[in-house]
């Protein structure tokens, strides 16, 4: 960010660094005047074909008053975005206010950097500026034959309409986002992002800067990894003070290297990094992995370090030249593809190659995972460490992983959230084709690691979980289990359903296999526990191919657990063989467990009779071994509820009625946009009764209208006015929904009730305070419940429901999830809390109107979605019955919001 973000009115939350349509980063940000001369330079590099379609005729150079006019706007009617490579600008787009809702907008890209998708970026920014600022349509003029612009109109996803007049094409489109125009951002971002991590996985020429002779340094083993890893690519040494290493010559410095380097592999001390990272961008390196370790965050506790740059500063510097970075205090990068065959990683050993693609953040956790993979013999497609995860993300890995063909399950170690809900977003698509097993500690989101930099989220602890439970992930408490369960996954098929048939030497251990099955949600419908494996070792084998055959023909069999226990001579024969052929004929899951195990050579937790993946689509060889039954069918189980999920899909868009389309949205904007004038700075405003109940009325939420008073007399009046029978609630907002505390009486249906029960809630409310006392009309009787929304700093919108009273207020029992919601989304948010069984039908209590209030629901979601203004809303009580749902009390705070981190333009983190 440079000097220009400080002037009064520049706009920098626009600035962003973007993933060109090569993979490539770029930055973006609102032209400034100190623009000029780079505006200039671009002009005076473009063809005449290209200075013609632009401006409809020639210009030799731009004159100095067209230089002011492009480069000093007021960043509200007329907006100017520029991507930068370099310091120069390769591409510009911006727009002019016709009238109050309509912009023409215009763009210039590079000649040399045509083809890379900038127009179709600066487009999406322009169309989010404009929003912004309360324009709804964009208009242009084109020429017929610059097919290029046209095409950058055409395929950005909106309703575009076309006329032409004197030769020229004009081209009008609403801005607001469609189903359409969001499918083809994503789709671009998905195309983009995964290209940018598979330049670094794949390449083809390496230069290990810091690469040493001495044994037992860094620069040592990460090139003799690479070397011994038979790297089919060229792997080029960079140390100035050798003249040879590992019997290759070394370079001085990168421009002696007369290839284009694709991944640079950085492991100098953290002072040194300015001069490599500069120096790699000037040398046209595509990309840099950073093993470094002592990167300062940047954050108040190491201001004090000078002469070494932080981690925001490094990733702004690398993203000048256009590179991604992965790292720093990565352990590095793994691709198992026979026509790369990279290990550009400090694992000693290359993996065997298999289909499970790893994604880790903080050093050690990747050699944690590494170790096990080899330990266990789990066959790897690819596997990256991001370290500090100051650029290269787990969203960036997961759009490559989807591509990935020799990919067929993810594991991922999460230790902090950059873009929480662009995490969910492409998780869940992901999900849907190929599982991800996601492993989080209790404070995942809620704090942050050394060496991370990013928000943390203030939303309740469950939100996080519900967010992962919603992308249809797996997700499990540590590294172990994660393991536990990629190993299902790369041997075995996903089962069909949830029984599980049991399989022992010994009916006490069966039994016991059974019901840990059956606490982990499995079924065991078939249980045979006298499997004979005594006398000679043929008819063991022999006795246990056939009991296993009889269990996965079985059809009321989806998934088969096996458990044995040792031979009188306390020795476990190695049956891995014969029960990993035996299972390769049947399109049944099945795990193994063995227990008493004295004996260290047998294999546990791993895989029997490991083998690598012979074909991209087949399963890795062998049968999963655990220690423990219940760690065996632990993950099992969590394969089969995933199943479930991609079984059931994500649901279906859902948009209630009145909804549709942005005008709703638009006006509840402009409201809250008025009142946000009179909220100072960070602080929260409490929107008013009235206010409150403009803003719901928009979204179809029609809330029951209270009257305060403070006589009897003026009670009184405010019952008359509303009718009788009415209820007099307590202004506390723990009180207003609590009969058994006496801060609510209902049906009060006399005058004389009336001034009787107004006395006699006075003198009981002494106790707490004497809070005031409002009338409302009687709705029906029903099921108390909480609707909450909040704006989240981490993850955005959060939603949260539950029942009313102690279920909610003392155990915690509430669903969370984060909009969008699908109509699958709302039914499970609303089913979540375990005392929601109270809203389906309970002990001979009537169901209440399910969909009523899952329309409810969806339309706060819609809300809160949309409106980041909206700091804190809460519905409570809400009502809900078998005729429908009355909201009782509303409350509504609003703040001036930061920008989310997932938003309608494509943008990758700043750090």
């Amino acid at each position: 960010m440079g000097d220009h973000a400080q002037v009064s009115g520049y706009p920098s939350h626009w600035e962003a660094d973007v993933v060109l349509r090569d993979g490539a980063a770029a930055h973006l940000r609102p032209v400034s005047p100190e623009d000029a001369d780079r505006m200039a330079r671009m002009h005076a590099a473009q063809s005449d074909s290209s200075i013609y379609l632009r401006y409809f005729t020639f210009k030799s150079t731009l004159t100095d008053k067209e230089l002011r006019r492009f480069t000093q706007v007021d960043h509200v009617d007329r907006v100017s975005l520029v991507v930068l490579l370099d310091e120069e600008i390769i591409g510009v787009g911006g727009y002019d206010r016709i009238d109050g809702a309509e912009a023409e907008v215009s763009f210039n890209i590079s000649d040399a950097h045509q083809g890379r998708g900038i127009g179709s970026i600066l487009l999406e920014h322009l169309a989010a500026a404009g929003r912004e600022h309360g324009l709804e349509e964009f208009s242009a003029e084109v020429l017929p034959e610059n097919r290029k612009m046209l095409a950058v109109f055409s395929e950005a996803g909106y309703a575009v309409q076309r006329r032409f007049e004197d030769g020229v094409a004009l081209l009008s489109f609403s801005i607001d986002p469609t189903d359409r125009s969001r499918a083809v951002m994503e789709s671009r971002e998905h195309r983009a992002e995964s290209r940018s991590v598979g330049e670094l996985l794949a390449p083809e020429h390496i230069a290990v800067i810091g690469a040493s002779r001495e044994y037992g340094s860094v620069g040592y083993h990460l090139l003799h990894n690479i070397v011994e890893g038979m790297f089919t690519g060229a792997v080029h040494s960079v140390n100035p003070q050798a003249l040879e290493i590992g019997g290759a010559l070394a370079y001085e410095s990168l421009e002696e290297i007369k290839h284009d380097v694709d991944l640079a592999v950085v492991c100098v001390p953290a002072e040194q990094l300015e001069e490599v990272v500069a120096d790699c961008g000037r040398n046209g390196v595509k990309g840099l992995l950073l093993i470094t370790d002592g990167v300062p965050t940047g954050n108040r506790a190491e201001r004090g370090r000078h002469g070494v740059l932080d981690q925001r500063e490094l990733v702004q510097l690398a993203r000048r030249w256009g590179m991604r970075l992965i790292g720093p205090a990565s352990v590095g990068l793994i691709n198992t593809d026979a026509d790369v065959s990279l290990n550009a990683s400090l694992s000693p050993t290359m993996p065997i190659p298999g289909r499970v693609a790893l994604f880790t953040q903080s050093a050690s956790i990747g050699v944690s995972l590494y170790a096990q993979a080899h330990r266990r013999q789990l066959g790897l497609s690819a596997a990256i460490s991001a370290g500090n995860r100051a650029d290269l993300s787990g969203n960036d890995a997961m759009q490559y992983f989807e591509d990935h063909d020799p990919t067929g399950a993810v594991g991922i170690y999460l230790e902090s959230f950059g873009n929480p809900r662009k995490f969910s977003r492409i998780a869940r698509r992901l999900a849907l084709t190929k599982p991800v097993v996601v492993a989080t500690g209790d404070l995942t989101g809620h704090r942050l690691p050394p060496g991370h930099q990013v928000r943390t989220s203030r939303a309740p602890q469950g939100a996080v979980d519900a967010m992962l439970d919603n992308s249809g992930v797996i997700k499990v408490g540590n590294h172990d289990s994660l393991m536990d369960v990629l190993q299902v996954l790369a041997t075995q098929p996903l089962p069909a359903g949830d029984n599980v048939g049991v399989l022992s030497n010994s009916g006490s251990m069966g039994r016991l296999l059974a019901d840990a099955a059956e606490s982990y949600g499995l079924s065991a419908t078939t249980v045979i526990g006298d499997l004979d494996l005594e006398g000679t070792r043929a008819a063991a084998e022999q006795n246990l191919r056939t009991q296993l055959a009889a269990l996965f023909e079985d059809d009321s069999v989806d998934a088969v657990a096996i458990c044995l226990q040792p031979t009188v001579t306390g020795h476990h024969h190695n049956f891995f063989r014969a029960i990993s052929q035996t299972g390769a004929e049947y399109a049944k899951p099945m795990v193994m467990s063995l227990i008493g195990t004295l004996d260290t050579d047998v294999a546990l937790n791993r895989i029997g009779d490991a083998g690598p993946v012979l074909e991209a689509s087949a399963l890795q060889q062998g049968v999963p071994v655990f220690s423990s039954p219940a760690r065996s069918v632990s993950a099992l189980a969590k394969t089969a509820r995933y199943q479930r999920w991609r079984a059931q899909g994500v649901g279906a868009s859902y948009v209630p009625q009145g909804l549709e389309g942005t005008q709703v949205s638009r006006q509840a904007d402009a409201l809250l946009n008025e009142w946000l004038t009179r909220v100072d700075g960070a602080s929260e405003g409490r929107l008013s009764q009235q206010q409150t109940t403009q803003l719901l009325d928009l979204y179809g939420l029609n809330v029951y209208p209270s009257i305060g008073f403070d006589t009897i007399d003026d009670a009184v009046q405010a019952a008359q006015r509303v009718g009788y029978p009415v209820a007099v609630k307590s202004t506390n907002a723990y009180l207003r929904h609590r009969l058994d505390l006496g801060g609510v009486q209902l049906n009060i249906d006399s005058e004389s009730m009336l001034r009787r029960v107004i006395e006699d809630m006075r003198r009981q409310h002494a106790k707490y305070g004497s809070p005031g006392l409002e009338i409302q009309a009687m709705g029906p009787t029903g099921q108390g419940c909480i609707v909450r929304a909040i704006e989240d700093p981490l993850m955005g919108p959060v939603l949260s429901f539950g029942l009313s009273g102690d279920a909610v207020d003392l155990l915690d029992d509430w669903g969370h999830a984060v909009p969008p919601l699908t109509d699958q989304d709302v039914k499970r948010l609303v089913s979540t809390p375990k005392a929601a069984q109270k809203l389906f039908g309970y002990r001979g209590i009537p169901a209440v109107d399910a969909a009523a209030l899952e329309e409810t629901v969806q339309r706060v979601a819609m809300l809160k979605d949309n409106h980041p203004q909206v700091a804190n809303l809460q519905l409570s009580p809400l009502l809900a019955s078998p005729e429908g749902i009355s909201i009782l009390h509303a409350s509504v705070d609003i703040a001036n919001p930061e920008q989310r981190t997932d938003s309608a333009r494509r943008a990758i983190s700043r750090y």
